[in-house]
């Protein structure tokens, strides 16, 4: 039985699962005095990037339902840290931005997600990490690819 389990360890995507849930760990114990969760911190981070994003939008970039975006969107935008419209101008797309204070919790909490990431891939040196970086982005092509196919 042991066998099967190291087996299973040395998977790479077995690996990628373990890194990805020991990351969000991570990264909700950091957040967790800002009272921000990371998909809170993603919405967040994605509309400084991309201001009046739409639900949709921010949902695929958070990897989360609509819906769950939707739940997200309302709880932060009754802590003041994001506006949006009350109806839509047009069709049935609320554009969604930054607050002020939207923009104060997320420079904390930057900072704080940075030095997770650092914390990551410490025992990486540069040239491992771009090798890794680019691996992983022709993994996510491939199967990219062979969605649209």
């Amino acid at each position: 039985m042991r066998e099967e389990a190291v087996k299973l360890e040395s998977l790479l995507g077995y690996q990628l699962k373990h890194l990805q849930t020991a990351l969000r760990s991570r990264m909700d114990e950091t957040l967790r005095p800002l009272e921000l969760t990371t998909p809170q911190y993603n919405c967040l981070e994605q509309l400084r990037r991309r201001p009046g994003a739409s639900n949709s939008e921010l949902a695929r970039g958070a990897f989360v339902t609509r819906q769950t975006m939707n739940t997200l969107l309302r709880g932060l935008q009754e802590r003041g840290l994001i506006e949006r419209p009350s109806t839509a101008e047009s069709g049935r797309i609320l554009p969604t931005r930054l607050t002020s204070a939207g923009f104060e919790v997320l420079d904390q909490a930057v900072s704080r997600v940075e030095a997770v990431s650092a914390r990551m891939v410490s025992p990486l040196d540069d040239e491992t990490r771009t090798m890794v970086t680019e691996a992983l982005g022709r993994c996510i092509a491939a199967l990219e690819e062979a969605e649209d196919d």
